[in-house]
């Protein structure tokens, strides 16, 4: 992810009209003059790419409301043009049935971006009602593809199928708008080919609620309209739009809800301004348009402080404390139950929800000095118990019911992770010799056996990028076992999805057991394996596929702080920095990205990219927000219109819940088995 400078802070007026910033590698911020309509604004680079406001005028405001959407729009451009320091400032105004509208906008460079603050002032004597403010931004090319943090990957062509997520196809008139706390990254962004290159245009806004909003809990909205040969990249004072339908939004697991009557009422005098950043960059490879405006919301944002958030210390010692209770043991059985201990009979699930298996590899680098007694014996036993599962030609079992003393249950992504818990369990308790490993070690190496079998055959299809999450402990397995298969299964793997996945034309899914779209756990299923394949091979082409892979598992994480309405997570004095979006469909936050935060940690150590180290330790510490006096955490955090339990009737009322009753085990698990990750890396967790 290169950094360019935009623009540089130079002015040079143009004779006859218009005006030029003059930049580095030929970059400009450009007026142009369009006739009695004032000046409109350019951002570009050389060979003509550029985003430009629309032909009919820099600035619009929409008038009256009809069909969920402003009735009309009205235009103006800017009159005059003035420096000031590093400032140009432009003004005008539009005339509204009689009436002024004053507008000026104010553009310089920042962030490696043009920054502009856009003000409107309410000249008339009356309220200026249901009425729209905006910003508009067109660039012209073809192939154009759109990615909007945590809502849109390039369409969402996986999802679709669904009908469940958000999907774009980029049909001229197509509306994508959300509201902006629906974004874990405030940015819209397009990809788009032009003079046979590939280029990207991104629109980045600081949010904010809408002044004068008809709605009490009114924010700005930001998205993407297909216009002929293109792509419009836009923010608007509250309407959405999404799947062909205006004034909705994703506000259930299963679809959307209405959200009516976004508009302003605008009182006499009053004022507003938008802040928002504009960017336009050449593309190195077809589905890496979003790399620039990742690292420019990053430099916006700069969500790196953890003042005031709970410190690794705090976080390890109360999740250890919070793992014995979920320490269940008889003559049958022995580990980490998945639910509380008010459930008589435990469920041992290995990955995914239960993640009964990562405490084994976990407390044996923290156990002891976070004050955990018996730990030996919980590693021991817990993994002795579940090298237990019986196998069948897909694997292992992963549920133990100690109710009927049965195993059952498969699936893909939590075998992967079992396997990956074994594998560190196995590799540090070699080294501390203080664990009888062989049970652990005859059950990797059968899981193993039976999935690079799989893998190597001709005819492996896996249907998404869920089996990615094999290709880690396949790695490691042959790190300790030797076994050539194994290398050869996971650099199978490793290739299968790097040539399916980073082009973009199908992006990470499937790594969820609850959705069928575009997600976070896919993304992190093959961040997981190209890195591992790297560290086992040194090629760089999977260090290449690992940093895609990083870069749309870290757009799933916040970069701002969300102010939110009266609620629970108002209650804690929520800060939204650092906590990861669940995926197209389930738009609420968790606290799953800890898990990979260690993995962040480690590209930034290879790429030399302070900024994603820092990432790192602040989705893990910020996560530990919202502990109870015991520990606990629920799963779901809903910053924005979403919600997946209790009252779903209101969509106005769903911002700000949390629902903490669901207290599976990996909300905690995950936060040691990351700790555990940290301290390997050098990162101090108990000190």
């Amino acid at each position: 992810m290169s950094r360019r400078l935009v623009f540089s802070v130079c002015l040079f007026v143009v004779a006859g009209g218009g005006f030029v910033f003059g930049g580095d590698e030929g970059s400009f911020v450009r007026g142009v003059k369009r006739g009695d309509g004032g000046f409109g604004v350019e951002v570009g680079i050389d060979g003509g790419v550029k985003l430009e406001s629309p032909v009919e005028g820099l600035w619009s405001v929409g008038v009256g409301w009809a069909g969920q959407w402003p009735a009309r729009w009205v235009h103006g451009g800017a009159k005059t043009v003035s420096k000031n320091d590093e400032w140009v400032i432009l003004n005008g105004g539009i005339e509204i049935d009689g009436e002024t509208m004053l507008v000026r906008d104010a553009y310089r460079r920042k962030a490696g971006a043009v920054e502009c603050v856009r003000r409107f002032e309410w000249k008339g004597n009356k309220t200026l009602e249901k009425c729209t403010l905006s910003g508009r931004w067109q660039v012209k090319g073809s192939e154009s593809e759109i990615f909007l943090p945590g809502i849109l990957y390039y369409g969402n062509p996986s999802g679709a199928k669904s009908g469940r997520v958000a999907v774009y196809d980029g049909e001229a008139g197509e509306q994508a708008i959300f509201e902006e706390h629906r974004y874990t990254m405030p940015f819209a962004s397009v990809e788009f080919k032009h003079g046979g290159q590939y280029y990207g245009g991104a629109m980045h806004t600081i949010p904010s609620k809408a002044a004068y909003g008809n709605i009490a809990d009114q924010w700005w909205s930001l998205g993407a309209v297909a216009i002929d040969g293109g792509t419009e990249l836009a923010a608007f004072s509250g309407p959405v739009a999404a799947n062909g339908k205006r004034g909705v939004v994703k506000a259930i697991q299963r679809g959307f809800m209405d959200y009516e009557d976004a508009y302003l009422n605008i009182p006499p005098g009053g004022i507003v301004e938008k802040h928002f950043f504009l960017e336009v960059y050449p593309v190195g490879q077809k589905g890496s348009g979003f790399y620039e405006p990742i690292a420019t919301s990053l430099e916006i944002f700069e969500p790196f402080s953890t003042y005031g958030m709970p410190s690794f210390a705090e976080i390890v010692r109360t999740k250890c404390r919070f793992a014995i209770s979920r320490w269940y043991e008889d003559t049958d059985y022995a580990g980490f139950g998945m639910y509380p201990r008010s459930n008589a009979k435990p469920k041992f699930v290995m990955g995914w929800c239960g993640q009964a298996a990562a405490c084994g590899y976990a407390l044996q680098l923290l156990g002891d000095r976070a004050g955990v007694e018996d730990t030996r014996k919980m590693v021991q036993e817990s993994l002795d118990h579940l090298s237990e599962s019986p196998f069948n030609d897909n694997g292992f079992m992963l549920i133990y019911d100690a109710a009927s003393k049965k195993w059952g249950g498969q699936d893909p992504v939590s075998q992967g992770q079992g396997m990956d818990n074994f594998a560190n369990a196995i590799r540090i308790g070699r080294k501390s010799k203080k664990y009888e490993t062989s049970k652990w070690e005859e059950f990797l190496k059968k899981a193993c056996d039976v999935h690079s079998g799989r893998i190597l055959k001709a005819d492996w299809k896996p249907r998404n990028t869920a089996e990615g999450f094999f290709i880690s402990p396949l790695c490691k397995a042959y790190e300790l076992f030797g076994k050539k298969e194994y290398k050869l299964a996971a650099l199978k793997a490793a290739d299968h999805y790097g040539e399916r996945h980073v082009s973009m034309d199908e992006p990470y899914w499937g790594g969820t057991l609850d959705a069928s779209c575009e997600d976070k756990e896919g993304a992190w299923s093959a961040f997981q394996g190209f890195l591992a394949a790297y560290e086992m091979t040194h090629d760089k082409k999977y260090l290449r596929w690992a940093e895609h892979a990083c870069a749309v598992s870290i757009s799933y994480v916040v970069v701002w702080d969300m102010d939110l309405p009266a609620g629970r997570l108002a209650d804690h004095g929520f800060d939204s920095r650092g906590w990861t979006m669940v995926s197209a469909q389930n738009q609420h936050l968790d606290v799953y990205g800890v898990l990979f935060a260690p993995a962040v940690y480690r590209m930034g150590q290879l790429l030399d990219r302070d900024e994603w180290k820092k990432l790192g330790i602040v989705m893990f510490r910020n996560c530990g927000q919202l502990m109870d006096p015991f520990g606990s955490q629920g799963e779901q955090i809903q910053q924005t219109n979403f919600a997946q339990h209790g009252d779903m009737s209101n969509v106005y009322k769903l911002r700000g819940g949390y629902s903490e009753g669901w207290t599976v085990f990996w909300i905690t698990a995950h936060f040691l088995n990351a700790a555990a990750q940290f301290e390997e890396l050098g990162v101090e967790v108990l000190n």
